[in-house]
């Protein structure tokens, strides 16, 4: 009898932990949630079988209760907030280099660009991208467009 209490309540418990689990930090269904599900769903069952039908709807309640309670309380209070990230990343590419660079400029590529790579303008590094094509590193190239976030160049034959 013991031996069946004890297991209802772990069967729930961990039940009922895996589903605050998929809730909080795997959001979606995935198999932590849906093990959490039939952990829990094992649990009431074995409370039926095991102890009787009243027992079974008690432990049925109290299961729902337990996990609306522990849904609410874990979405109310800030406990979850020292799990969440607080950075910011406030630069982006190329924002200090850009200003330097023109269209028209030419440069040398230092890697291969597919469709992307590393660029030498200026005696300085900046990412650049083609249009498409593949170019081989060491290749003369000029910029044909810059946008905010990118620096277009094209092979010079």
């Amino acid at each position: 009898m013991l031996l069946d209490w004890l297991t209802v309540i772990l069967l729930i418990g961990i039940g009922l932990v895996l589903i605050i689990v998929e809730l909080i930090f795997v959001p979606g269904t995935t198999v932590i949630g849906i093990l959490g599900f039939v952990l829990v769903a094992v649990g009431v069952w074995i409370g039926y079988a095991a102890l009787g039908t009243n027992t079974g709807h008690v432990i049925l309640a109290a299961s729902v209760l337990i996990g609306f309670v522990a849904f609410f309380l874990s979405f109310r209070s800030d406990v979850w907030t020292r799990f969440a990230l607080k950075g910011r990343i406030e630069s982006r590419m190329n924002e200090e280099n850009q200003q330097n660079l023109e269209v028209g400029e030419m440069g040398v590529t230092l890697s291969a660009l597919r469709p992307q790579g590393t660029a030498m303008f200026r005696e300085k590094h900046h990412e650049v991208q083609t249009k498409g094509e593949f170019v081989d590193a060491n290749t003369p190239v000029r910029i044909i467009s810059i946008t905010p976030n990118k620096v277009i160049v094209e092979a010079i034959s």
